[in-house]
């Protein structure tokens, strides 16, 4: 034993002996050692020396480059971090600042750039394109510009930007009027600029010129930490499932990234992506689901499992003003945590659409954990599309959002929604089955649509595709949850579950709250309805987002069931229980904020101990 513990501390000290820490900062140059005396000056510089436990610091300063790692580290114990210095402003861009703009008329600025300056790729030259995209009628290119940080809008001809008129129907009318558009010929690419009152050549004016900020040219590249930036203005392309998703930060069909303490912003198309491999086959599918299904037999000969892809950890970052999604991902972040993630303001400017568009988007949600996050100001905030199996979706805020809270589509489960707060007009678009909501606050309406395209369904707690189905509809549960009525365009809403009237698979549904003529399941004994408006609504403030709403006593006074694995029982397609991802049963025993529940009588919604009246919690950042 005592020559075991000292082979241990052996490789440990050695170890610890040649793991390093590389200096990044503005007064360094790329020929030094990287000490802290004699700092490199590139990340990149950086990234090319480090091995597997070493730890690249990167003091404060704006460094206009594109991170490619070379290599990523051996283990969870022995990665490579990239880190912000302790209390220091870092901010990585994809940006390049430019003066030099000559007045074209008016508030109207030309600046003119040749092609030689972009090397291999010209975001004014790369139009935004892929499977499931929209373009609606026009050109987008992947190219931006900013004005003192904020992004102006591009436009389709010279006159609007001469006579840019305010763009209704998206977050900033106003701020359409600062407008863009570009040409190009063989030799320079010229951008016109409307930048109203401002002078570009004394302001902050900057361009998108790199194509991403932080993302791997090779597969494979694991075990990376990133910490504490600020990142921002990517070049991005659109990032369907069927194609390799390039994003802002990306992990490029890797395992074991965390990517955490990040403010992550202005992104043309996606934020953070744990996407798939690119292959020649990337948005060949045609729209169809027949050629989602073939991409993903391509991923299952590139390594796809958990023994090779996924179990990153994205927590704590803030994302906002991107274009397609927050976070995204198709089938690189099965086993995955995301936690405490704000984000909002996606889809801001609604020029473009499509599929594939969320606050977070992900393909083939395996054992995920979703927890803890904010979602708001987006179209749609969570989109799990695909593959949902075994994943959680817990303790997550989502209010202020256009098209729906939650979609869950063409999912055989189980999958679980439990202490969540919905608040948007649509709550949930259900397009799946076998799911199981519990403990939820349901605002908005409800939408079940079935679907006879043919989807996957896997051996549990794997990527191993065991066949694929329709989804007939049903099959889902309903417990302790707090829905919520109304009044929508003159007409009752479908707030509530009466939806869920007829289904092909049988629904389970007991112990369900409906309030202001929520309507409620057709088939529940257990349930309690109120005519009672509770008159809920989110106060946002410089210290934390509050929910107030009115509580009767009598939510207080029912008697529930606890919610268990015994409970839930099997999903009807997979055959599968709902369980953890070690093959445990479960037991719901704390509430959205974390607290311990009455077991013998858990209150119906996501919070345990209520108080009869108004009430006002601090629902962001959670107490």
């Amino acid at each position: 034993m005592k020559q075991i513990l000292t082979f241990c501390f052996a490789i440990l000290f050695t170890f610890s002996l040649s793991a390093k820490e590389y200096h990044v900062a503005k007064n360094g140059n790329d020929k030094n050692s990287g000490s802290d005396i004699a700092p490199l000056l590139t990340i990149q510089a950086a990234a090319d020396k480090a091995q597997p436990g070493d730890i690249i610091t990167v003091h404060k300063g704006i460094y206009r480059e594109r991170i490619n790692p070379p290599r990523g580290g051996n283990s969870d114990s022995e990665r490579i971090t990239y880190r912000a210095a302790e209390s220091e402003k870092v901010e990585i861009k994809g940006s390049e600042r430019f003066k030099g703009w000559n007045k074209h008329t008016g508030t109207v600025w030309k600046l003119t750039i040749p092609n030689s300056f972009f090397g291999d790729y010209n975001p004014y030259k790369d139009i935004i394109h892929g499977d499931w995209f929209n373009d609606k009628g026009r050109i987008h290119h992947t190219g931006d510009v900013y004005l003192n940080g904020k992004s102006l809008w591009e436009v389709e001809n010279l006159e609007k930007v001469l006579n840019p008129v305010a763009v209704e129907g998206n977050f900033d009318p106003e701020g359409s009027t600062y407008t863009w558009y570009c040409e190009s010929d063989d030799e320079n690419v010229s951008i016109y600029a409307n930048f109203q009152e401002a002078d570009p050549n004394r302001e902050t004016v900057e361009i998108n010129v790199r194509k991403t900020c932080f993302y791997p040219e090779k597969n494979n590249i694991n075990y990376i930490t990133i910490r504490g930036f600020i990142l921002r203005h990517a070049a991005t392309q659109w990032a369907p499932p069927t194609s390799e998703q390039i994003g802002l930060i990306g992990t490029n069909w890797s395992k074991g990234w965390i990517i955490e303490n990040n403010i992550i912003s202005d992104s043309r198309c996606s934020g953070i992506t744990l996407g798939k491999h690119g292959d020649e086959y990337d948005n060949t599918s045609e729209d169809s689901a027949e050629g989602y299904v073939e991409t993903i037999h391509r991923a299952e000969k590139r390594g796809w499992s958990k023994k090779n892809i996924g179990s990153h950890i994205i927590r704590n970052n803030k994302i906002y003003n991107c274009e397609q999604t927050g976070i995204c991902g198709s089938m690189g972040g099965v086993f995955s945590t995301i936690e405490n993630n704000d984000i909002f303001n996606i889809w801001f400017k609604r020029q473009f659409t499509g599929a594939e568009m969320g606050g977070i988007k992900i393909h083939a949600a395996m054992d995920m954990i979703i927890k803890n996050n904010r979602l708001h100001n987006c179209g749609r905030g969570l989109w799990l599309d695909w593959m949902a199996q075994g994943t959680r979706v817990s303790g997550n805020l989502l209010y202020d959002n256009t098209t729906d809270d939650l979609f869950v589509e063409v999912n055989h489960g189980p999958f679980f929604i439990e202490n969540n707060i919905l608040l948007s007009p649509m709550s949930i678009r259900d397009w799946s089955e076998g799911g199981a909501y519990v403990h939820n606050l349901i605002a908005g309406n409800i939408e079940l649509w079935p679907q006879t395209r043919e989807t996957p369904y896997h051996k549990p707690h794997t990527t191993k595709m065991m066949g694929l189905a329709q989804t007939l509809g049903g099959d889902n549960r309903y417990y302790n949850n707090i829905f919520v009525g109304g009044i929508e365009k003159g007409h009752r809403s479908k707030s509530g579950l009466g939806i869920y009237e007829k289904t092909h698979f049988p629904m389970f549904v007991n112990g369900n709250v409906y309030l202001n003529n929520a309507i409620p399941f057709f088939d529940e004994k257990d349930k309690l309805e109120l005519e009672t408006n509770p008159n809920i609504r989110i106060v946002e403030k410089d210290y934390g987002v509050y929910l107030i709403m009115n509580v009767d006593e009598k939510i207080i006074d029912m008697n529930n069931n606890i919610i268990t694995s015994e409970l839930l029982g099997k999903v009807v397609v997979p055959d599968v229980p709902f369980e953890n991802p070690d093959e445990t049963p479960f037991t719901i025993e704390s509430d959205y904020f974390g607290k311990k529940i009455n077991v013998q009588n858990p209150v119906a919604g996501p919070v345990a101990n209520l108080n009869s009246g108004e009430i006002s919690l601090k629902v962001w950042p959670k107490q």
